[in-house]
């Protein structure tokens, strides 16, 4: 994305040139119990640990440094469970609007359940590709994330967005900024505090950076 003389963006370097750019940065929340676990976590409002609140303060570090400007990003928004807000806010960040377009996939029967579990009952079961009694379709997490992208892209003529959410809701994003499937999001990983970058080459979306860890992680 370039913007040529407008004093919202900030100004890095492209190679040999600098040019006004702006970014996606895709944060999913700090480790929980839950996400230790492997439980499935939707709609259920678990909070941080004590080291996913240490690992949210140190993505904000990792976010500062990836931005490389002092100037706020014009975008922040956040899933409305408490710990994308926490992370947000021990990030560092002053989040604009709280939506349900970014919370994590509805997992309806499967809340809670781990993925050995469900497949006691439904052998090879994977959220990508099988039915969630009472949850979200791939497609419609898809359409969700579409909704997002949008609101992000006419963000972006006048500096970043930061969109902070989850795990599986936070792949999809990625998948759907490239124009794949959503069920293409099995193909990559992204860790508790994770920060992933997305942006355009030429009119290409492009993802720039995937799964950055928190300071001290790998």
């Amino acid at each position: 994305m370039q913007c040529d003389g407008s004093q919202d963006l900030p100004r890095r370097q492209r190679g040999a040139t600098i040019r006004w750019v702006a970014d996606v940065y895709v944060i999913r929340h700090g480790e929980t119990e839950w996400s230790v676990t492997g439980q499935h976590t939707g709609r259920t409002d678990v909070p941080l640990t004590a080291h996913g609140e240490q690992q949210a303060r140190k993505a904000g570090a990792v976010l500062a440094e990836l931005r490389g400007t002092t100037v706020p990003p014009r975008l922040v928004l956040a899933s409305p469970r408490s710990r994308a807000g926490r992370t947000a806010q021990l990030a560092g960040l002053i989040v604009d609007e709280v939506t349900e377009d970014l919370a994590e996939w509805d997992y309806g029967d499967y809340e809670g359940l781990t993925t050995e579990q469900i497949r006691e009952s439904v052998p090879d079961w994977s959220v990508w590709t099988h039915e969630i009694p009472g949850g979200e379709t791939a497609k419609e997490v898809g359409d969700r994330a579409d909704a997002v992208l949008d609101r992000a892209r006419q963000a972006l003529d006048r500096g970043d967005v930061v969109l902070i959410g989850h795990g599986h809701f936070s792949r999809v994003l990625v998948v759907r900024w490239l124009g794949l499937d959503p069920a293409a999001g099995v193909r990559i990983g992204l860790d508790p505090a994770g920060i992933s970058v997305l942006g355009e080459d030429r009119g290409q979306a492009q993802i720039r950076r995937l799964n950055v860890p928190p300071l001290g992680e790998i």
